[in-house]
């Protein structure tokens, strides 16, 4: 209640410790873009179901193995919100592909380091960091200047870091 809840997004933290969001592959000789992600979303989520029309971007990962990240984003009511936080948690994948649904702070505190910038310090598999800024911004979830500041504070090294190990030495 301290914090007004205008918006929430969900990701996911997987297996290997890395953030992402909900999907997977799709082998396009035998599904559309997307019915194979809802497919793929039916055996993680259970209960939401994306079209043409929810999509956002595409970006192509660098490294070995490049694959084309198509993003989408859903609108909910914050029930169907709950309804997919439960439903996640008695999926097939969850505890060993997925360890769980994670609900992004979309404030900073008065630290200037809580929240967002903390969150953002994560480690993000593939374009999943990128994604979630390109969403808050293009969808107007958070300000443009709290974002930058979001994203500015998480590349300035921490003071309290810095401190502990001047003082470790």
């Amino acid at each position: 209640g301290r914090i007004p809840l205008r918006y929430a997004v969900l990701m996911q933290m997987r297996f290997d410790g890395l953030l992402g969001f909900p999907g997977g592959f799709v082998d396009r000789r035998y599904w559309s873009l997307e019915d194979g992600l809802n497919r793929v979303l039916g055996l993680g989520l259970g209960c939401v179901r994306l079209t043409e029309a929810d999509y956002l971007c595409s970006h192509l990962t660098e490294g070995p193995h490049r694959v084309v990240a198509h993003f989408y984003a859903r609108q909910l009511t914050l029930e169907e919100l709950h309804t997919i936080e439960i439903s996640a948690v008695h999926s097939r994948d969850h505890g060993m592909e997925v360890m769980g649904m994670v609900r992004v702070p979309l404030y900073t505190q008065k630290d200037r380091m809580g929240g967002l910038p903390n969150f953002l310090a994560n480690s993000f598999v593939g374009t999943a960091k990128f994604q979630l800024l390109f969403a808050l911004k293009i969808l107007n979830m958070v300000p443009e200047e709290k974002l930058a500041e979001a994203v500015a504070a998480t590349q300035r090294p921490k003071k309290v870091a810095i401190d502990q190990a001047g003082g470790a030495a």
